[in-house]
């Protein structure tokens, strides 16, 4: 059982640990807005011309899908007092389209865990994360890397 998210610290994330969070989903309106904003293709911003395309329908841009298990990342599993920020991600992975209506869950395993050589506060944690949709396929993944503090002593 996972501690609170305002009482987690390094120390509660433990290695091969495996958690399933919440949902989240996306609408037309939604996808489109993105799109036009952020990445304006035509698979992403109109409907009509996605339909003949290779997907044969709108879908999210994928940093749209990635924003989405940010969310669900932060709201359900990244702590609220020992978060110092990331230094990154690596192997993000759009595996299938998201399309109008599906609905993502987050399942996070903790890869890795260790304290900092230079500051003993604090230590880094690397994070595999799954966005799965409502038939249990995987969707996205990445590899997330934060910094946390330990629990004060």
């Amino acid at each position: 059982m996972m501690r609170p998210k305002s009482e987690r610290y390094l120390e509660d994330y433990e290695p091969g640990a495996v958690y399933e969070f919440g949902t989240a989903s996306v609408s037309e309106s939604e996808i489109i807005e993105f799109a036009k904003r952020y990445d304006p293709q035509f698979l992403h911003i109109d409907p009509i011309a996605a339909a003949d395309g290779p997907y044969d329908g709108l879908i999210a841009s994928g940093w749209q899908t990635a924003g989405l298990m940010m969310r669900l990342y932060v709201e359900h599993y990244l702590s609220s007092v020992a978060s110092l920020g990331g230094p990154g991600a690596d192997a993000l992975r759009w595996l299938r389209p998201v399309r109008p209506g599906d609905v993502l869950r987050l399942r996070a395993t903790v890869l890795e865990t260790r304290p900092s050589k230079s500051k003993p506060d604090r230590g880094i944690m690397r994070t595999r994360t799954e966005l799965l949709d409502e038939n249990g396929e995987c969707v996205f993944t990445a590899e997330v890397l934060n910094l946390l503090l330990l629990r004060p002593q």
